[in-house]
């Protein structure tokens, strides 16, 4: 029995999602929310009338119920009185929010829900790598699906995967140029997703996600900062005031960070009522306590350019679905953001009114 969002023209939603359902004679509920503020309330209600055997989400819904069932006993108890299975994709879900889900499901239930995640795009209709192991963490991928093929090829200080298999498309529709652009002269399509083992020394643990080729740039000193760890590590360490971030620093002497903010953690952390201004929230001195000590303590666990965080900028703003900076997903746009929002990064790094730097 399945809950579900995703429309059917996605490669999850219809080709996953609505297939798996039919091939096992299973229920499948259409869930007309998102995982967006102005929708997750949709899939919370539909949530509290109906138990699912199975959930499907990206990291982003499963944060928001997460957040919601610490206080809703009625979500707690029917999304956990039949689920056996969750999963997500789309993007990497976060420890303390994998953390959360785990505990509250202890204390619902008396135990762990087993989470399943993998790596994946339209052109691998939609699977490629899953992790199904025991012991999955945030960043874990698994290993490739059966028939799948990985090639791995240097790009940069990262490794790129490449997959052939007969999941995987032929081509683009009337674009040959773009399909010659896709595959290698054997065939593999380039992802531009980066991996890594595990553990080199015991390959059968499989890989984990370590960003996109694209993302990552250099610093004016030519030092390559690779993108996915280090927002990762970030948001991590900024849980629950931290809802994203973007890292930039191309062509710049050190990193800077544009955070998205949690504005509802924010008001609860600084006890301020629900509907207060986004400025206001963010000019509480408990909010701007919490930011001062991330950004010291990401200075602090750099190990160098490119791991250091320099600076930071909390934006009032939240992405924005209409300009790119996010999908429907809940994904960032990396590059989106740094476009739209080129005269904030300016700002950044004149050091202007807001701008937090670490307290060496």
């Amino acid at each position: 029995m399945l809950v579900d969002w995703l429309p059917w023209n996605h490669t999850f939603g219809g080709n996953h999602n609505v297939g798996l359902t039919i091939y096992n004679g299973g229920t499948l509920y259409i869930d007309e929310g998102k995982p967006t503020p102005a929708l997750i309330h949709e899939t919370l209600r539909n949530l509290r009338e109906i138990s699912p055997t199975v959930y499907f989400n990206v990291p982003k819904g499963f944060e928001e119920i997460a957040n919601a069932m610490e206080s809703d006993a009625k979500l707690r108890d029917s999304l956990f009185a039949r689920v056996n299975m969750f999963f997500f994709a789309g993007a990497g879900l976060s420890q303390p929010v994998w953390d959360k889900l785990d505990r509250i499901a202890e204390q619902t239930c008396g135990e762990r829900i087993r989470m399943l995640t993998g790596l994946g795009m339209t052109e691998t209709a939609p699977f490629a790598v899953c992790a199904n192991a025991g012991e999955v963490k945030s960043g874990h991928i698994g290993l490739p699906a059966p028939g799948m093929e990985l090639k791995l090829v240097p790009s940069g200080d990262k490794t790129e995967v490449r997959y052939r298999g007969p999941n995987v498309t032929p081509g683009f529709w009337r674009a040959p140029e773009q399909t010659a652009e896709s595959f290698d002269d054997e065939g593999f399509y380039c992802s531009g997703d980066a991996i890594k083992p595990i553990d080199p020394t015991r390959p059968g643990r499989g890989f984990m996600f370590d960003g996109r080729t694209a993302e990552d740039f250099k610093l004016s000193t030519g030092t390559f900062v690779s993108v996915g760890p280090l927002r990762a590590r970030v948001i991590a360490a900024g849980d629950p005031c931290v809802q994203d971030v973007v890292v930039a620093g191309l062509n710049r002497d050190e990193i800077g960070l544009l955070i998205f903010p949690r504005l509802d953690a924010c008001r609860a952390f600084a006890g301020l009522p629900h509907d207060a201004p986004a400025a206001d929230v963010l000019a509480a001195p408990e909010v701007h306590e919490f930011f001062q000590r991330l950004v010291d303590a990401q200075w602090a666990a750099g190990t160098g350019s490119a791991t250091r965080v320099a600076r930071a900028l909390v934006l009032v703003d939240p992405p924005s679905i209409d300009r790119g900076e996010v999908t429907d997903k809940g994904s960032i746009n990396q590059r989106a953001v740094l476009t739209h929002r080129e005269a904030l990064v300016e700002h950044l790094y004149a050091g202007g009114e807001g701008v937090y730097l670490p307290q060496r």
